[in-house]
């Protein structure tokens, strides 16, 4: 067949291109991964054509710059097909030195810098900073904070929820006297093969949390950091490979599974006595949904629940946590604009009404969009990913603004704006911190080309000042909102970015993080959250995800012998960053009935064959082999990473390192 030769004759090209490199050069073999991308990516200031920013900014004239103008219709779908080449003078260092704030760094300085290799000596020193930062994190919550939920790392002091005033969401969110730090950080001890630790903190759980607590949780923050947690150790435990080194504990006896039942049980009141079917935002853990409960929720703390409730539910063998997880996914669905497709991001779960009509990929809706295909990927359940690519393409066709190409063409370069769900028009000009984790979906669904184009929009934020605003106004240059708590998702990109294209800029990327990190986040007893990126003062909290998600992508990110990489176990990690290998067992569900409209049995009540997996639909790519990429990314990513090298060659792609520096930095 075709693709089998074309399959052969790139692992062979790639082969003699390592032997050329050898020979000539004296290069090591990764030099194979080495790219040159062209991302024209023009930093100016942008000013609106006229007057101030408005919500009518959609309609901006031909003049002003083309993120503020509408989408053409049609223009994702004929994207790339016709690329154009850069027009002269785009980019320059005028450009990446504004954004560095004017400091006067050349491109020869950063082609020198970036371009050379990353040679294992750097890297063996990076992941071990990336170690001693989570070990410096974890042992001073164990000495200053345990059994509290968080750590105030300046003052060396626990944090839990804040009984005083029930109001305060920002802490009783999340907090709900369960040692949540402790929990959250379980199988990031596991990924670094500390294995007594991990034995001991599990060991700990078990004898010291409890659910039967009078705290009233976010049912989201409660499912993907705790529920996501057990869920995942556990499964560590019981690996019988036991890639990570003896995790096993002696007399086990599926107590954090259990425990996981035991919370997500009540968790259960926050979805009865909803006319939609979608959940109650908050739940105590004693006593149910409070009698004053909010009637509007966001998209994503409603819809983003089926992968933990899922992998419940197949554990115990119980449709209960999947069914309702599920319903949600499809009512909000369901509710999603009949012109755009898009979602809102707010919704009374009574009326189905949205109370917040902005549609984006950030706070509100952006973990979504990632169960969409991540439950697809773990469940091979057809329908989630029928949702993911059709929310995808509404997204190409109303959020991406800029030129059609990312490497190509006059204008600015892509990037996804916040848009009215009915509409489609532009309803402000910030994006947020949280929006950063979509370059890695991208790489998910292997949109490479555009992951590495919107990365390095965010890492240019992060060079401008050692940290990601929380809120920066695209179109003024400046945050908006100026706290940085400690947030993963720029890191998971990066994390996921080399893994797929083994580029060496994504090391120097993580390399800058961890520095930053190292000098401005630091303190004490751990590390804390920027109060303001400006001036770098800070706030006395260390949030959990710190330590279970932000350091272990770092980590990961250098350690290239991990068993992640290594074990051939494939693994997919939850929005929290929890690891979950992929196997046939969690696409087993004898209740798959339940959830198609098909109907799951035939005649004499036998299960149907699951049908086989379809393939991913790539929106965003080049037509002519759009077909080879969607249906062979997955497979080279979750085996061994699918380099750039194999995907420019197919895409027929000559990329310019130096343009990528000096036009991003």
């Amino acid at each position: 067949m075709q693709w089998r030769a074309l399959v052969l004759g790139l692992v062979l090209l790639r082969l003699g291109l390592h032997g050329v490199l050898w020979l000539v050069f004296g290069l090591g073999p990764s030099m194979g991964f080495y790219q040159r991308f062209p991302l024209s990516f023009g930093f100016q200031r942008l000013r609106a054509p006229d007057g101030p920013v408005s919500p009518a900014l959609g309609s901006a004239g031909p003049s002003g710059p083309s993120w503020l103008q509408p989408p053409v219709p049609g223009a994702a779908a004929g994207r790339r097909r016709a690329p154009r080449r850069p027009g002269p003078g785009m980019c320059g260092p005028a450009h990446w030195g504004y954004v560095l704030g004017g400091r006067g760094r050349g491109p020869d300085e950063y082609e020198k810098r970036y371009s050379g290799a990353f040679p294992p000596q750097l890297r063996a020193q990076m992941r071990d900073l990336a170690r001693g930062m989570f070990v410096f994190g974890y042992d001073n919550y164990m000495a200053h904070a345990f059994p509290q939920d968080e750590l105030n790392p300046i003052h060396c002091r626990g944090r839990g929820p804040d009984r005083g005033d029930p109001s305060n969401l920002n802490i009783n969110d999340v907090l709900g006297n369960y040692s949540l730090t402790l929990v959250d950080a379980l199988d990031t001890l596991a990924i670094m093969g500390n294995s007594s630790e991990f034995q001991k903190a599990v060991k700990l759980v078990i004898n010291t949390v409890s659910f039967d607590k009078d705290s009233t949780v976010q049912v989201f923050e409660a499912t993907i950091r705790v529920l996501g947690s057990l869920l995942s150790a556990h499964r560590i435990i019981t690996d019988s490979k036991q890639p990570f080194g003896d995790m096993t504990i002696k007399d086990y006896d599926n107590e954090l599974l259990h425990m996981a039942h035991d919370l997500a049980v009540r968790l259960l009141p926050a979805f009865e006595n909803t006319k939609t079917g979608i959940p109650y935002p908050r739940v105590n853990l004693k006593t149910g949904v409070p009698p004053d409960s909010n009637n509007e929720t966001c998209t994503a703390g409603a819809g983003s629940l089926l992968v933990e409730f899922g992998i419940l539910s197949r554990l115990l063998g119980d449709s209960t946590f999947e069914w309702v997880a599920r319903r949600a996914v499809k009512a909000l669905w369901n509710l999603r604009s009949n012109d755009t497709g898009l979602l809102g991001n707010v919704v009374n779960i009574q009326t189905g009404h949205w109370v917040g009509k902005q549609s984006g990929l950030g706070a509100g809706l952006d973990s979504f969009y990632e169960y969409l295909l991540k439950s697809y990927i773990l469940f091979g359940e057809k329908e989630d990913l029928e949702m993911f690519n059709a929310a995808y393409r509404s997204i190409q066709n109303y959020l991406r603004r800029g030129r059609e190409a990312c490497n190509e063409g006059e204008g600015d370069p892509p990037l996804y704006v916040n848009v009215n769900m009915f509409s489609g028009q532009l309803m402000n000009t910030w994006i947020d911190s949280l929006q950063a984790f979509f370059p890695g979906l991208q790489v998910l669904i292997g949109d490479v080309e555009d992951a590495i184009c919107l990365h390095a929009f965010y890492y240019a934020i992060w060079k401008r000042y050692g940290a990601l605003p929380e809120r920066y106004n695209w179109q003024l240059q400046a945050p908006d909102v100026l706290f940085y708590p400690l947030r993963p998702e720029l890191v998971e990109s990066t994390y996921l970015l080399y893994q797929a294209t083994k580029n060496p800029f994504y090391l120097h990327v993580g390399m800058d993080i961890l520095q930053s990190l190292e000098k401005y986040t630091k303190v004490k007893c751990g590390y804390a959250t920027l109060h303001h990126v400006i001036d770098k003062s800070k706030e006395d909290r260390m949030e959990s995800f710190f330590l279970s998600e932000t350091c272990k992508y770092l980590y990961l990110l250098f350690d290239e012998e991990n068993p992640v990489h290594k074990s051939g176990t494939k693994y997919m990690f939850t929005t929290e960053g929890h690891i979950v290998s992929v196997d046939k067992h969690l696409r087993e569900s004898p209740w798959k009935e339940f959830f198609s409209e098909d109907g799951g049995q035939d005649q004499e009540g036998k299960s149907v064959p699951r049908p086989k997996s379809p393939e991913l639909k790539v929106i965003n790519s080049s037509s002519n082999v759009s077909g080879f990429l969607q249906r062979w990314f997955l497979f080279f990513f979750f085996s061994e990473a699918f380099s750039l090298s194999t995907l420019s060659y197919l895409l027929n792609r000559k990329f310019s390192l130096r343009i990528y520096f000096n036009c991003f930095l």
